[in-house]
């Protein structure tokens, strides 16, 4: 399984750091939806699930998480620990994001808006879904 972690070219002084993301440059897709998470309670995996269409880039911008990859042929855990640092997940590829640290937040870019239809909920329908 091929990881793609994106490094984000950050802008700073002594006023501190700016990262700067724009569609089909650093982000290798058109971005039709942001979201992130928070306060996520100790020992709570989140996502679960993988999507037919939907392409995304993960950012942990502050504190750390880790996030489970797995094609249906092969798992494979990334930590997410730099606000400068994106995590390319593809479509159809079934993801986990868990061991989040108290104070992370983790921002999601996605390539398609919230639809319902393109999510695979269950492991054993993405299994069947992949061919495996």
């Amino acid at each position: 399984m091929q990881i793609i972690k994106y490094e984000f070219q950050p802008h700073g002084d002594d006023r501190g750091q700016l990262v700067a993301l724009e569609e089909m440059k650093e982000v290798p897709f058109d971005i039709k939806r942001v979201y992130y998470m928070y306060d996520t309670t100790e020992g709570v995996t989140r996502g679960r699930h993988a999507h037919k269409a939907l392409e995304q880039i993960l950012i942990c911008v502050h504190g750390s998480c880790k996030i489970l990859l797995d094609n249906g042929e092969e798992k494979v855990v990334v930590p997410l620990d730099k606000p400068n640092e994106g995590l390319y997940v593809s479509n159809v590829m079934w993801r986990e994001m868990f061991d989040f640290s108290e104070d992370a937040v983790l921002m999601v870019l996605a390539s398609e808006l919230y639809d319902e239809e393109d999510y695979i909920r269950d492991y054993d329908e993405f299994l069947k879904y992949v061919g495996k």
